[in-house]
C-alpha cells in the first residue's frame, strides 16, 4: 500500500512527465512527447485516477496529432484500466501505447524503477 508521501511523490513524478510531454508537443517533437507520456503511464499504473488521467492525455494527444491507430487503442485502454485495477492484473511496466499489447508486462527503465522502489522503502 502506498503511503501519503509516496502517493504525493508519484503524482509529482507523473506531473513532471506530463509537463515534459506538453513542452515536447508544443514544439512538435512527437517522439519526445510520446516518450514522456509512456513514462507517465508506467509511473501511474498503481493509482487508478492517475492512470486514467494519463490515458486521457494519450487519447487527446492522439486525436490532436491525427494518429488513427492510437485513438481506438487509447479508448480501449481507458475501458480496460479500471478492470485491470479491480482485478489487480495491471501489466507492470507497460508503456500504454497501442503499438504494444495492453496485457504485456515490460521492463521498467532504471530511473523509474528506482523511483518506484523508493516508495516501498520505510
Amino acid at each position: 500500500m502506498m503511503t501519503h508521501l509516496a502517493k504525493s511523490r508519484r503524482h509529482e513524478l507523473v506531473g513532471l512527465e506530463l509537463e515534459r510531454h506538453d513542452a515536447s508537443a508544443a514544439i512538435g517533437d512527437t517522439g519526445a512527447a510520446w516518450w514522456a507520456l509512456q513514462r507517465a503511464h508506467i509511473l501511474s499504473q498503481s493509482d487508478l485516477p492517475l492512470h486514467l488521467r494519463v490515458h486521457w492525455t494519450m487519447l487527446g494527444y492522439a486525436v490532436r496529432t491525427g494518429d488513427l491507430r492510437e485513438v481506438p487503442g487509447q479508448t480501449l485502454r481507458l475501458a480496460l484500466a479500471p478492470i485491470g485495477s479491480l482485478t489487480r492484473r495491471i501489466p507492470i511496466g507497460n508503456t500504454g501505447r497501442s503499438n504494444v499489447s495492453a496485457f504485456e508486462p515490460m521492463a521498467i527503465p532504471a530511473d523509474l524503477r528506482a523511483a518506484i522502489d523508493a516508495e516501498t522503502r520505510p
